[in-house]
């Protein structure tokens, strides 16, 4: 099991989470907190999450990305622990997986009588897992066309916020944009991370992120105004809907967004940027739980 748990990518998962929490503490902070419904979109993310990663590993060890020139750990299919034929029986099970998890959320959210609204949940279900196999595999992945970062802002921040908040209180303020642009932004980043150290092997792939596209040192500016517009969209939320101190609990963690930006514009080895892509994550998680804590108790 070693090869698969390593081919899941733990580490990726909180991250995932982070929008679903935020979408929950929202709702409880409007008193119409749904923990089946929280749990089944937790659920449903986590294994468009796995889907996503597993996905990852085949197209980029397909497509050229995983090579002996690339920087990061190695892959379960590119060293051979997982053969691409097992890869993808795993992905179309994680693809049933998913599907079967979200129309489940729906059933429980939505029920019979709003079957419009479930239908759209529906295409954004399907969407979701489309989005999860074609960034790197299929016949033209869109990672390699630079398009990743808006995939990632979409899903792990807009989606996953607001229709988490949505499924469990049935209305959508304009507010809760703010904090879902955050949680995009913040998971962008973890993303660009990952790309500024992949530059190198990147080139050589033909897969032309936005790292690429920018060259190293404007990628790093880049990371900079993710974690700012981020921390910027947070403030502003709070701003226009103050009631209590305590809604600025998230402060807290602006050191370590700080630390990670300029972490990322100091290390220039490709693999000395490792360590700071879980840092990113953890910091992210950390952000969502104090944002969402001191929302519920302002």
């Amino acid at each position: 099991m070693s090869p698969w748990i390593s081919a899941f990518r733990p580490r990726t998962l909180p991250l995932a989470l982070a929008s679903i929490l935020t979408g929950g503490f929202l709702a409880a902070a409007a008193g119409q907190f749904n923990g089946p419904v929280v749990a089944l979109a937790a659920l449903t993310t986590v294994l468009l999450q796995v889907l996503s990663n597993l996905a990852n590993d085949y197209g980029d060890s397909q497509n050229g990305a995983d090579s002996v020139h690339r920087q990061g750990p190695q892959r379960a299919v590119q060293s051979g622990a997982i053969s691409p034929a097992q890869m993808k029986r795993a992905m179309y099970l994680f693809g049933a997986l998913s599907l079967l998890s979200g129309l489940t959320l729906l059933w429980v959210a939505l029920g019979t009588e709003r079957l419009v609204w479930a239908l759209g949940f529906l295409v954004l279900g399907l969407a979701a897992i489309w989005a999860a196999v074609n960034y790197t595999a299929g016949d033209k992945p869109y990672g390699y066309a630079g398009l990743g970062d808006i995939s990632v802002f979409v899903f792990f921040g807009l989606v996953g916020v607001c229709g988490s908040y949505f499924l469990q209180t049935l209305t959508l303020p304009m507010a809760v944009l703010l904090p879902a642009a955050a949680l995009g932004c913040f998971a962008t980043a973890v993303l660009n991370v990952n790309n500024i150290r992949d530059i190198s092997s990147d080139v050589l792939a033909g897969k032309i992120t936005i790292p690429v596209r920018l060259g190293g040192a404007n990628a790093r500016r880049y990371h900079w105004l993710l974690l700012l517009f981020g921390l910027g969209c947070a403030t502003v939320y709070v701003a226009l809907n103050y009631r209590s101190p305590w809604q600025w609990l998230f402060v807290g963690a602006a050191p370590l967004f700080l630390f990670n930006a300029r972490q990322v514009w100091q290390r220039q080895e490709a693999m000395q940027l490792d360590p700071l892509l879980k840092q990113m994550a953890l910091s992210t998680l950390v952000f969502t739980l104090l944002f969402g804590i001191g929302q519920v108790l302002g």
